[in-house]
């Protein structure tokens, strides 16, 4: 049986992290540098599951990520919320003030800016993967230049910890899907939520129409994000995240949501983690 599981970025980035906690087993990993990669793996058979970040509560929609889920037919089974904690990583021996450059990806840039504000002596260079640069550091024994990572990434590759949490707003997580390249089936009464798109009707009113219909079935929306629809120009396409007590209850708004919408699809079903 393949026990792999695709992750983007490579061990002890925030990716690997999950992929430790939600399977708590013996798993390989397939280390990827982009989330293109990672698919790559879904749909070669390399992995046969592969975490993939999808939205962040302080950054907000991991956009391209929907696109590829639905691009290559990908099926969410799960999900899992990881609390992110930046910490500034250098070669032991530093301090703050020999630190030139920091390296690390766009989005943990951002998350930690009102720190560098602090710091204006440091230049900030995006790249490809927290823990990557962290990686390289210690393997090329870099002095000078700084790390954005957690803390599995500092003491896998022996880093010192020059300043602990330093994103912008301390109560930072990311949302993580597991996804695979066929459907999950679960029993029904496990099943407490549901990743769906679809795109409705060019005119007034439409989208409140189907939202009307997910609140009288007592649906709760979480989530509700548009993407534009390449082929047809300002014609979008609508993905939202819905929670349910009751299968019955979801499955009734299914139907009617089918008949209601155009493109409609199932992204995945599986249970809420934050149940």
């Amino acid at each position: 049986m393949n026990n792999t599981v695709a992750i983007q970025g490579v061990k002890g980035s925030f990716h690997y992290q999950v992929a430790q906690d939600y399977y708590r087993n013996d798993i390989l990993v397939d280390e990827c540098l982009s989330f293109d990669k990672l698919v790559d793996s879904l749909i070669d058979g390399q992995a046969h599951q592969a975490v993939m970040a999808i939205e962040n509560s302080i950054a907000g929609s991991i956009i391209p990520n929907y696109a590829l889920i639905d691009k290559h037919q990908l099926h969410i089974i799960g999900e899992y919320y990881l609390n992110i904690h930046h910490n500034l990583l250098a070669l032991k021996g530093q301090q703050i003030k020999d630190i030139k450059e920091v390296c690390s990806h766009p989005m943990a840039l951002l998350q930690c800016k009102d720190f560098f504000r602090k710091h204006p002596h440091i230049k900030l260079v995006e790249d490809a993967d927290t823990a990557e640069v962290a990686q390289r550091i210690q393997k090329n024994q870099i002095k000078g230049i700084a790390a954005i990572a957690g803390n599995a990434a500092a003491s896998l590759y022996e880093l010192d910890i020059l300043a602990p949490s330093i994103q912008t707003i301390q109560d930072n997580s990311t949302r993580f899907v597991i996804v695979q390249t066929s459907n999950s089936v679960i029993p029904k009464k496990e099943i407490s939520k549901a990743s769906l798109k679809f795109m409705t009707d060019h005119k007034r009113g439409s989208l409140a129409t189907v939202l009307n219909v997910m609140s009288d079935c007592k649906l709760n929306l979480t989530k509700i994000q548009s993407l534009p629809v390449i082929e047809t120009p300002w014609k979008y396409a609508f993905f939202v995240d819905i929670t349910f007590d009751d299968y019955e209850d979801y499955d009734k708004a299914k139907n009617i949501l089918q008949l209601m919408t155009y493109d409609f699809k199932i992204l995945g079903e599986y249970k809420n983690a934050r149940s």
